[in-house]
């Protein structure tokens, strides 16, 4: 299975992903603009066996309905999805796993948090974890918001649960963009971070269009914030020396969201 990444140049700074088999068939995930996956279908001379999106909101699902009449594909998403979700044929369960190709398979995780109908998609080859699609819910160097139906406290138990216990050579496949920012973020309440100050200046003012940047957990491991939650530099830039680190996970969004 070969990973497309394609970035929308739109101001939300999307990302949408083609997901090719040998077989010639392809799985798009979280379409933003039906055009670009037609030209990059043909391009691969590819047939569209279905869409998956990682949650509900439109800029992850604007590109399916067009897909759908042109390919008459399937879209599969969270339960919570139905209603919501344009052209939705089926629903995916925490646990589930779906088939790929030889060897090849997509975990459902059920990660709610920035809405309640949120699903992340771990890539595993022979069983072992490669890559992680994870939509709005883990960004590079950051997570997401929850302002339009979601939980900061549901994100805590997600991310602290599900993505700080990965392994650290597993790819992170986000939603959008938000890697320069993010570092930015991480400078600021840990200026001493080596780490984010390296990265920042190999992405500052980068194209990811042209020049795509992928963080490992390992890497989130150094330069997230939200993965070092009992960092005492953090702690004190926040003034929670002492507190948990759910405590220390909700000032950080509360501090992204006026940042």
């Amino acid at each position: 299975m070969n990973i497309h990444q394609i970035y929308t140049y739109n101001d939300l700074r999307n990302f949408t992903y083609l997901l090719e088999f040998g077989s010639g068939e392809a799985i798009v995930l979280d379409p933003w603009d039906s055009d670009e996956i037609n030209a990059a279908l043909a391009a691969r001379s590819l047939t569209l066996k279905a869409i998956i999106n990682t949650h509900e909101h439109w800029d992850h699902t604007r590109g399916n309905e067009a897909l759908v009449a042109e390919h008459d594909c399937e879209v599969w998403a969270h339960q919570n999805g139905e209603g919501k979700i344009p052209g939705m044929t089926r629903s995916l369960s925490a646990g589930e796993m779906v088939s790929l190709e030889a060897g090849v398979s997509l975990t459902v995780l059920d990660t709610p948090g920035h809405t309640f109908a949120h699903l992340c998609f771990l890539v595993e080859e022979q069983g072992a974890p490669l890559a992680v699609f994870t939509g709005d819910t883990l960004f590079n160097a950051g997570v997401g918001n929850c302002h339009n139906g979601g939980s900061p406290e549901a994100l805590y138990e997600t991310v602290s649960a599900q993505f700080h216990s990965l392994e650290d050579r597993v790819a992170v496949y986000p939603g959008h963009d938000y890697l320069e920012n993010n570092l930015k973020f991480t400078l600021h309440l840990e200026p001493s971070n080596a780490s984010a100050a390296q990265w920042l200046e190999r992405v500052e003012g980068n194209d990811p269009g042209i020049s795509p940047v992928v963080t490992t957990i390992g890497d989130e491991r150094s330069i997230n914030t939200f993965f070092r939650l009992s960092n005492p530099e953090i702690r004190n830039s926040l003034e929670l020396t002492d507190a948990s680190e759910e405590a220390v996970f909700l000032a950080l969004r509360k501090r992204r969201n006026d940042w």
